[in-house]
């Protein structure tokens, strides 16, 4: 029965954003070939009177996304931190996508409350606002907790919204199937993996307690960064649908004018919004994905806070290391050095000519480090990184893409504090310490001592694995074919084992 609803919801979609206008400029913005456009047109323009009005106020892709609700308000957000895809004004006009929706009533939030914590709202709170911030998922209201007075933020998610967001995820992968048949040349981004990506991350904000838990383990990982900042997660207030946190007063990161009137270095408080972001990307591997200014804040003594922590993005410890390398090398000039992370990876085929992909890198760094301060930008250097890799068959990295557009985005907010400010001075000595302490003599020692742990772990095993191996390679072949070099691996985890112990016991 999905298949039915999945192209009813695509035919309406299409119609929405034609009778809200969005459909033309939603095209041009992402550049789309003539076919996709075509067949996107021939889709909404003869359902008009299906489509749904929206808001006639908001600009025209808004108006539709809006209309067609939480999902699609989500995906908005998200292509709102994304200009290098849709462009700087599309990307604008989203923006207003972030906080500023159209609150649910406070009393189903207090509902909802009763509901989730199993007491009624009045006798667990004092004090209940109505909501003082809604997005596309769950809206915020400020509180006093009953029995110690303290104030804390609530946060609730909207009546209905897990219903909603399957209905329209199933549809997004309809669009997505239907986008890689009609432009070939969208494969390597992954549309399929992109609609994934999103779903996991959308599930993900739709329990409270995953958000409540990322928030503290997040704070765990920043406790000794001086100068940084989290509500504290009051987890007896908090189930699946219902979170509260300590309250935390500041200065919203948008509001300039009032950070300076509170006698704050806006252009100090800039370097220090990034090195923040490198430092938990590159240091932790998991950082705030979602570092918009409306969810940052601005303590009384400069103090950076952040707020709501439904996205947040983790990579492994093997690729903050490549994505390190490539960054220094772009730093340091070395386009051969790029060129062969990029190679050792396996991110570009090992089929390709590495020398011709570093002249095409140097094509890349040379112009943006000619650029004047205040244009050099690491998201357009990304930008036009994955122009090139694309040449030489490189595939979307999809473990990258939230690094890439939370990068976008924190670099949006450190220009907005200071516009001059010289993003690669800012981020090469965050970059050289990470290198310095992770890729190299001091790392390898480290990598090897954690494998010789594991390894001494199966150390007495190791005489019957071998043993069992030998048998089977000795017994008639099957034709599941069997490695060549087996008895020499044999031996040699053996003997890695061995030493392992020893090293591990003389410790």
């Amino acid at each position: 029965m999905r298949g039915p609803h999945n192209i009813w919801r695509l035919i309406r979609t299409g119609a929405t954003f034609e009778r809200a206008g969005a459909m033309r400029v939603a095209l041009e913005a992402l550049d789309a070939p003539p076919s996709l456009r075509i067949a996107a047109r021939i889709l909404g323009w003869p359902f008009q009177w299906l489509g749904l009005k929206g808001d006639p106020l908001m600009p025209p892709v808004t108006r539709a996304l809006t209309a067609l609700g939480p999902a699609y308000i989500k995906f908005g957000q998200i292509m709102s931190t994304r200009p290098d895809v849709v462009g700087d004004e599309l990307a604008m006009q989203l923006r207003v996508l972030q906080d500023k929706l159209p609150p649910f009533s406070t009393e189903e939030a207090k509902r909802a409350v009763e509901t989730e914590l199993g007491s009624p709202s009045d006798a667990l709170f004092s004090e209940f606002s109505d909501a003082v911030a809604a997005a596309s998922i769950a809206q915020v209201h400020r509180a006093r907790i009953a029995s110690s007075g303290e104030v804390v933020a609530v946060k609730v998610l909207r009546p209905g919204v897990e219903r909603a967001f399957q209905k329209d995820i199933d549809a997004f992968y309809l669009i997505a199937r239907l986008v890689e048949m009609l432009s070939p040349g969208s494969r390597r981004l992954r549309p399929m993996d992109v609609i994934t990506h999103f779903e996991g991350v959308v599930l993900g904000e739709l329990d409270l307690r995953l958000e409540a838990s990322a928030a503290g383990e997040f704070a765990a990982n920043t406790a000794k960064d001086s100068g940084f900042e989290l509500p504290a997660v009051k987890w007896m207030l908090s189930s699946r649908r219902v979170m509260t946190l300590a309250w935390v007063d500041g200065i919203p990161m948008g509001d300039t004018a009032a950070i300076e009137a509170a006698g704050i270095d806006t252009e100090d408080l800039g370097k220090r919004v990034l090195k923040m972001f490198l430092n938990h990307a590159l240091r932790d591997g998991f950082f705030h994905a979602d570092m918009h200014q409306g969810n940052l804040r601005v303590g009384p003594s400069g103090e950076i806070i952040a707020l709501d922590f439904g996205i947040m993005g983790r990579i492994d410890a093997y690729t903050r290391r490549v994505y390190a390398e490539i960054l220094m090398g772009f730093i340091r000039k070395d386009y051969r050095r790029v060129a062969e992370v990029h190679f050792e990876a396996g991110y570009v085929p090992a089929d390709r000519d590495i020398d011709e992909f570093a002249q095409a890198l140097r094509s890349v760094g040379e112009p943006i480090f000619g650029m004047d301060a205040s244009h050099i930008s690491m998201a357009r250097l990304l930008a036009y990184l994955f122009e090139v890799t694309e040449r030489f068959g490189m595939e979307t990295r999809t473990e990258l893409i939230l690094l890439q557009r939370t990068m976008v985005v924190v670099e949006g907010v450190a220009r907005s504090l200071n516009p001059r400010i010289n993003i690669w001075e800012v981020a090469g000595p965050v970059v050289e310490r990470y290198i310095r302490e992770n890729v190299g003599p001091a790392a390898l020692a480290r990598d090897l001592l954690a494998t010789a742990r594991v390894l001494t772990k199966f150390g007495p095993k190791l005489p019957h694995l071998a043993e069992a191996a030998l048998i089977r390679q000795m017994q008639p072949p099957v034709p599941t074919p069997k490695p060549k070099n087996a008895p020499l691996l044999i031996g040699f985890g053996i003997l890695l084992g061995v030493a392992a112990t020893v090293v591990v016991m003389s410790m």
